[in-house]
């Protein structure tokens, strides 16, 4: 189990829990009541801490090395589940995965990026950071879905889109915006959920839908914390300061009204319950589809532009 910085007294509390159950083992005595007082402190103990995090802790949860993934809520989410690969151009970006998949007789198409669960893993899959042919897969299976009639669920969770200078040549910008500007005009219902880091176009790239959700514990902005700090302080040590004036959290987006709806992790975080988070997921997606199929295409599209075109503020100056 792996503890973050302000997780600490949680850390502490586990290690008497396991001493406890050591001796009790050994020794062989019942150790039921102070193992269920301990239990009740480190209960009592998340409650605490989990209810007052600030943004950065945030932003540390939402980069959990225990956090679950796209393929994980995939797999538990769906009955049954078709992998698709491919942008039919230059090749398949391991960094974003998608397919046909099977929630409770309804067939979705689920599209999200991967990050990978281990080293090896996290450089096959480039970190979640997709490049222009990862946004042309995931446009290509989005029409598919349109073709067939059946709705788009994509899962966000990614420090941006790949920056190298390869995917520049191959039209990295044009590649995402050529993504937004197809999903605000898709005839589907679209539900679009962040589940860790949504950074930037690399977020954006799959994130324009009816209904776009956060986790709890994640964030969405237009940079890192770290990559603002580096940028107005020449330092990475004002990141703490730089995720507060982001205003990044789900509540922060919520208040902006760039979010549709919060969605509650259990207590301790999605990676401390993932089967249980993958539960909720489902939940949320069969209820935001509901919601939106018996509405009519065009209205969908037309709410869909309205939203977003009313999304920021602005000013006008007199010359």
């Amino acid at each position: 189990m792996v503890f973050l910085d302000f997780e600490q007294p949680i850390a502490d509390l586990y290690e008497e829990l396991e001493k406890l159950r050591e001796v009790g083992e050994k020794q062989g005595i019942d150790i039921s009541q102070p193992e269920k007082e301990l239990l009740e402190k480190i209960k009592s103990q998340k409650e605490t801490i989990y209810s007052s995090l600030n943004p950065w802790q945030k932003v540390q949860l939402s980069r959990h090395p225990d956090r679950p993934y796209t393929l994980y809520y995939i797999e538990n989410i769906c009955s049954h589940f078709t992998e698709l690969h491919g942008d039919r151009n230059v090749k398949d970006d391991k960094a974003i995965v998608g397919g046909f998949g099977d929630i409770d007789g309804q067939t979705f198409m689920l599209i999200g990026h991967q990050k990978g669960v281990n080293t090896k893993m996290r450089q096959y899959r480039n970190f979640g950071m997709a490049n222009p042919e990862g946004y042309r897969k995931a446009l290509r299976l989005m029409r598919l879905a349109e073709k067939f009639d059946k709705p788009i669920v994509t899962f966000i969770d990614t420090p941006g889109a790949f920056p190298g200078l390869e995917a520049e040549e191959r039209g990295q910008a044009e590649a995402i915006a050529r993504n937004i500007y197809e999903m605000v005009g898709m005839k589907v219902p679209v539900i679009c959920i962040i589940i860790g880091e949504g950074a930037s176009g690399g977020a954006l790239g799959i994130g324009i839908g009816d209904r776009v959700l956060m986790l709890d514990n994640t964030w969405y902005s237009v940079i890192s914390p770290e990559s603002c700090s580096s940028i107005l302080w020449r330092s990475w040590d004002f990141k703490e300061q730089a995720a507060e004036a982001l205003k990044l959290t789900s509540e922060d987006n919520l208040r902006n009204h760039l979010i549709d709806g919060i969605i509650k992790e259990p207590l301790g975080g999605a990676h401390a319950h993932p089967e249980e988070m993958a539960q909720i997921i489902k939940e949320e997606i069969l209820k935001a589809y509901d919601e939106l199929v018996v509405i009519e295409p065009d209205k969908r599209i037309d709410e869909r532009i309205r939203k977003f075109s009313a999304m920021g503020v602005f000013s006008e100056v007199e010359a």
